[in-house]
């Protein structure tokens, strides 16, 4: 095994994992399979991580991370708040065309079998997707663009529009993008 600097064998370990979460069949991912894939021992991942668990809450953090410093450059670039909506959406649908694997992680079937609290860690990260929404929703509505009464049922609408896109993504393949004729539904829900 070439000598790695601190930190990089830990990420090496997460991007095999999210590679590995790509594959549209979606087998369950043991920890064998992955050493087998870095060509390392599983005592070597237990080196970086203390169970797999944890590898799953490491990718977790880097779709929170990524995830929530985009909104925070949309919110604060765009001062329109229907198109700081927008854009949120566009945004988590590109995220997942970029990220495969890490949709299969938020959509929760990487999650089956294990452990609960990180499913529930991605059931609060929907809904701290759908709060920025609402907040955005909020700008439109001091910008008189909105009205008060849709905001809750309009950010709900646009959360479940993108956890089912989400969805059907993962169950193609892969094949069917998000993206896909995504514009014109949400210029329905925002107007």
């Amino acid at each position: 095994m070439p000598t790695t600097k601190p930190g990089e064998r830990k990420l090496q370990i997460l991007q095999t994992l999210a590679t590995m979460l790509e594959q549209p069949k979606g087998e369950k991912i043991t920890t064998a399979a992955l050493a087998a894939r870095l060509s390392v021992s599983e005592a070597a991942l237990y080196r970086h991580f203390a169970s797999k668990a944890q590898m799953f809450e490491g990718l977790i953090d880097f779709i929170e991370s990524t995830v929530f410093g985009l909104i925070n450059q949309i919110t604060a670039q765009q001062e329109n708040g229907l198109s700081q909506a927008q854009a949120i959406f566009g945004m988590l649908l590109n995220f997942a065309e970029r990220n495969p694997g890490m949709t299969r992680v938020i959509i929760g079937d990487a999650l089956v079998n294990e452990d609960e609290r990180l499913q529930a860690r991605m059931n609060q990260f929907i809904e701290r997707v759908e709060l920025a929404v609402k907040q955005s929703l909020r700008v439109a509505v001091s910008q008189g663009q909105a009205s008060e009464s849709d905001v809750a049922v309009r950010a709900s609408m646009i959360a479940t529009l993108v956890l089912g896109r989400w969805q059907r993504y993962a169950k193609t393949g892969f094949k069917q993008k998000p993206s896909e004729g995504a514009q014109a539904q949400i210029a329905v829900l925002l107007s």
